[in-house]
């Protein structure tokens, strides 16, 4: 779905990303890394939310 909506689906956070998809098992270094990055983190309901 993500890029269907011209999205990458990626497994590591960076200065490029503009979205994280924060599962319920999204370690504490990687939302670290997109807060520091100021990265907006969401759910799935807000990712849904974003692409319509």
């Amino acid at each position: 779905m993500i890029e269907e909506h011209g999205g990458k689906n990626v497994s590591s956070i960076s200065k490029n990303t503009t979205f994280v998809l924060a599962g319920e098992n999204m370690g504490p270094s990687k939302k670290q890394k997109a807060e520091d990055l100021k990265i907006p983190l969401g759910n799935e309901d807000e990712f849904l939310a974003k692409i319509d």
